[in-house]
C-alpha cells in the first residue's frame, strides 16, 4: 500500500495518507503566535480544517487527537474552542497533556490528529 507524503520537506511532512488514514504533524498557532489560548485553538483548528481538506477528508472522520498545553489552567479556555469545532457528534477519541515547552516560547497550544478518508 503506499504512504503519499504533503507539504513535505526534509525534516517531516505536514500530511501523511496511508490507506483510507490521513495522519497530521502537530499544529501550532502559525498565525496567532503569542496570542491567547483560545485564539491559538481557533488558529490551528482551523489549519487542520485546511490540511484534512487538502488531505481529502473533515474533522467529521476524525478519529484520535493529542493536544498539548503549556499549561493545564489553560484546558477550560481551550475546550471551550475545541467543543465548539467538534459539536455534532464526531468528536475524536483524545488525549490532553502538559508539556512545559512546546516548539517556541510564543506557542502554547499544539494539536495533532488522526482522521480516516
Amino acid at each position: 500500500m503506499p504512504v503519499q507524503r504533503m507539504r513535505t520537506n526534509d525534516r517531516m511532512s505536514q500530511i501523511v495518507v496511508h490507506g483510507d488514514t490521513v495522519y497530521l504533524a502537530g499544529q501550532v498557532a502559525l498565525t496567532a503566535p503569542g496570542e491567547s489560548v483560545a485564539e491559538q485553538t481557533r488558529a490551528i483548528l482551523a489549519q487542520i480544517d485546511e490540511l484534512l481538506a487538502e488531505a481529502g477528508t473533515d474533522k467529521s472522520k476524525a478519529l484520535s487527537a493529542t493536544i498539548w498545553l503549556t499549561s493545564m489552567d489553560d484546558f477550560n479556555e481551550m475546550n471551550d474552542v475545541w467543543d465548539a469545532w467538534t459539536r455534532g457528534g464526531n468528536a475524536p477519541c483524545r488525549a490532553c497533556v502538559e508539556s512545559p515547552r512546546l516548539a517556541a516560547p510564543q506557542f502554547t497550544v499544539e494539536i495533532g490528529l488522526i482522521a480516516a478518508r
